[in-house]
């Protein structure tokens, strides 16, 4: 009886993992990826929902700010992934630096705040890349250590939890099209790493990336 207890439970917990993770991969990423020589992030548009008691602390500048800085951080996270597997002589591409990502974009008066206004295929064009990677990041605290500390101390409230969820998608410059879609909500402490969130991401990810062997 006790045997099948415990059995139930790990069957539970399973199936709630299993909930939290959504991976979309298409059909003909592999055949696709081999004529990709180099790809680039772009920030992850962020949403970050305080309680109610914190908001009323800081102001929506202060907020905004928050956001962009932490939607840069995942895109910095995610580039210096892809660099360690480079340097292991594991990555298939190129990735395109952050700081070339990020002067090419506002040549084109594309930033932070209105990137979402432009399709993956016309961010691609603009910065001369086979494939970009994009997404979106929800979380109800700050994930980044700075962010976290300074909100800690700004507003006298330290979360004991950070739920987050983060959707990343891939896409084909040539017409557009969805190669990968990766949605997995993550918990960790208030400070929690913006690469160990990306490592955590990727964990699983990676195994169908096309890009990595």
């Amino acid at each position: 009886m006790k045997h099948n207890y415990f059995t139930l439970i790990f069957l539970l917990f399973s199936v709630l993992t299993f909930a939290q993770t959504h991976l979309y991969e298409n059909p003909n990423f592999e055949a696709i990826a081999k004529d990709h020589k180099i790809i680039a992030v772009v920030p992850f548009k962020t949403s970050v929902s305080l309680r109610p008691r914190q908001m009323k602390e800081i102001s929506k500048e202060q907020l905004e700010k928050m956001e962009m800085d932490e939607g840069e951080n995942i895109q910095k996270a995610m580039y210096t992934w892809f660099l360690k597997r480079e340097k292991r002589g594991t990555l298939l591409v190129k990735v395109q630096d952050p700081a070339t990502t990020t002067a090419l974009l506002r040549k084109e008066n594309i930033n932070y705040t209105n990137i979402t206004d432009y399709t993956p295929r016309e961010l691609a064009e603009i910065l001369d890349v086979d494939a970009v990677i994009s997404g979106t990041f929800e979380t109800n605290q700050p994930m980044s250590e700075g962010a976290s500390v300074a909100l800690g101390l700004l507003v006298g409230f330290w979360g004991a939890t950070n739920k987050a969820v983060i959707n990343l998608s891939i896409h084909n410059r040539m017409d557009g099209e969805l190669l990968i879609n990766y949605n997995k909500a993550v918990r960790g402490s208030i400070g929690s790493s913006t690469d160990a969130l990306i490592n955590t991401l990727m964990r699983k990810a990676s195994r169908r990336i096309a890009y990595t062997k």
